[in-house]
């Protein structure tokens, strides 16, 4: 369903690109808009806090961020604790957030 959802979306993408390496709990995903991608890694890595913060802040998703030392993007942990029906309630607020993010970056230029 995940796979399904990033395969659809001009926004993101897989961080493990080839199939047999990606994690089936912990899916790491990365940001492929063209003009996130533009930003420099500390502008990219404030973007993608500000996707976590949104989603922390309407109590949607927490700790979805990348590691620290992983490249900017988010981390979603799909492991046997996370109800399938979670997920999918999540998605929606992945594109509003990004969304959201991507309009403060027009406001700012």
């Amino acid at each position: 369903m995940l796979d399904r959802f990033v395969d659809n979306s001009p926004w993101l993408g897989h961080l493990a690109v080839d199939p047999a390496t990606r994690s089936n709990t912990s899916v790491c995903l990365s940001f492929t808009d063209s003009q996130v991608a533009a930003l420099d890694a500390d502008d990219q890595a404030a973007f993608a806090k500000g996707i976590v913060s949104a989603l922390d802040k309407e109590g949607v998703a927490y700790d979805i961020g990348s590691y620290r030392d992983a490249p900017p993007g988010l981390r979603i942990w799909c492991g046997a604790t996370v109800e399938t029906s979670d997920l999918e309630a999540m998605l929606p607020w992945l594109d509003w957030a990004f969304a959201t993010q991507k309009a403060s970056l027009k406001a700012a230029a």
